[in-house]
């Protein structure tokens, strides 16, 4: 009689026996950190108005490689994501009292952003099949003080940038699109990142390739370009040299990359198709064998799109399965062990990730000062709706629906991956003694 580990049984792999790392950083990376170190120069900025407003050699080359990689006109590297989506928000001009749609799956600064510029934020609801922003769901949310909208290519699949795109345009609205999931992918003739009006990638640790933390922010538009390289680097210092007359949001920070990381990036870059082809094998074997099991079935991916699998998704329908997702997760969970440099995180994720709109930030409406500032302010006449209920997909998806895992990831042999698919297969088959 085989008994499921989670009740006492033996694991279908030791926890011993860790998964192998996921780390992309080779000789050239190496050699690239060395040249830069040699260089005795780790960083290249001045905060003025001088050659060296743009930053150094390394800097400014990852811009140039990145942008041609992805087919945009202008790449602006910066320290992170995060930053380059709060500095999106200030380039495209949002205001206190502005509302900017956003998605309710993904890492909070998709949604908090906004709140930089004072402006609010305002979920729309995603599709249930392919997770991203969802075009009526969002056209839904558009009122007279919409001035943006927050796409994310959330697991690594481009947005639905035809139909949003087209909402945009007939509400003169700009679309930010975080593509940190989606690096190589494309949705018909364009790469991700380059969908919308300016686009930004992630190069954070667990990324499919990273330098640690960092971004680059791409677009086609020059005044944009301007204007985010500005909020990088102290742009209230540099608008009087460089000659710049509109000063909104001409508040600056410093979000530079450095040196090293620029030369780490530029060896990395030339890896990445290689990389998202190992993803993509590995995925789809996994999506081969688990779908076969009634009621688990792969995310699909959108028909003209290709798919990074950044989190290699699946739809769980516990009616079919007859128990829970979480209970069925745990079980095949506690059959697997972790990966190397990940021994604190299991490589299953459910629910895949949360709402963000139920963080303590939106429920208490409390983010810059004690007042409720921009929730409650002279510059917003609208009252922000946080509750529980107002994306029901997106909610259905985190509580019942949805489960990802990080198996597919490069350095997984065929051994490794039939581990994981024997896991799903011993708790389907003993499912049972989990009701």
């Amino acid at each position: 009689m085989v008994k499921l580990a989670i009740n006492g049984g033996t694991p279908v792999r030791d926890k011993n026996k860790l998964f192998p790392a996921y780390n992309p950083i080779g000789k050239e990376e190496k050699e690239a950190a060395m040249r830069v170190l040699d260089s005795g120069i780790l960083s290249n900025y001045i905060g003025g108005w001088e050659p060296m407003f743009y930053g150094g050699p390394e800097v400014q080359a990852f811009e140039k490689e990145w942008a041609a990689k992805v087919g945009a006109k202008f790449g602006i590297a910066m320290n992170s994501a995060s930053s380059g989506l709060i500095a999106a928000m200030g380039a495209i001009g949002i205001e206190p009292g502005d509302e900017v749609i956003v998605a309710p799956f993904s890492m909070c600064i998709s949604a908090t952003a906004p709140l930089f510029y004072g402006a609010i934020p305002v979920f729309a609801d995603v599709e249930p099949e392919y997770l991203c922003l969802d075009p009526k769901s969002v056209e839904a949310k558009i009122t007279p003080r919409t001035k943006a909208i927050i796409t994310v290519d959330i697991t690594g699949q481009p947005y639905d940038a035809d139909a949003i795109n087209a909402i945009a345009k007939k509400h003169n609205l700009k679309v930010i699109e975080d593509a940190a999931q989606a690096p190589g992918v494309m949705y018909k003739d364009r790469y991700a990142g380059t969908l919308g009006d300016i686009g930004v990638f992630s190069l954070n640790y667990h990324k499919h390739i990273h330098t640690g933390e960092g971004t680059v922010v791409v677009t086609d538009d020059p005044e944009l370009a301007e204007r985010l390289q500005l909020i990088r680097n102290h742009a209230e210092a540099v608008v009087e040299g460089k000659g710049i007359t509109n000063l909104v949001n001409m508040l600056g920070q410093n979000y530079r990359l450095t040196e090293l990381q620029a030369a780490i990036g530029r060896e990395l870059l030339k890896k990445l198709d290689g990389l998202i082809e190992v993803f993509q094998k590995n995925s789809l074997y996994l999506s081969e064998h688990i779908g076969k099991l009634p009621g688990i079935r792969p995310a699909p991916t959108r028909i003209g799109a290709t798919h990074s699998y950044y989190m290699h998704a699946f739809l769980f329908d516990e009616a079919v399965v007859g128990v829970s997702r979480n209970k069925f997760i745990a079980a095949v969970a506690a059959e697997l062990p972790c990966a190397k440099m990940r021994e604190q995180e299991g490589a299953l994720v459910y629910p895949c990730g949360s709402t963000v709109y139920m963080l303590p930030i939106f429920q208490k409406q409390i983010a810059i000062g004690s007042k409720g500032f921009p929730f409650r302010s002279e510059y917003y006449d609208g009252t922000p709706n946080y509750a529980a209920g107002i994306c029901p997909v997106a909610e259905n998806l985190r509580d019942k629906v949805l489960f990802a895992n990080e198996y597919n990831r490069p350095g997984m042999t065929k051994e490794d991956l039939d581990d994981v698919i024997e896991a799903f297969k011993k708790v389907y088959e003993n499912r049972k003694d989990l009701v």
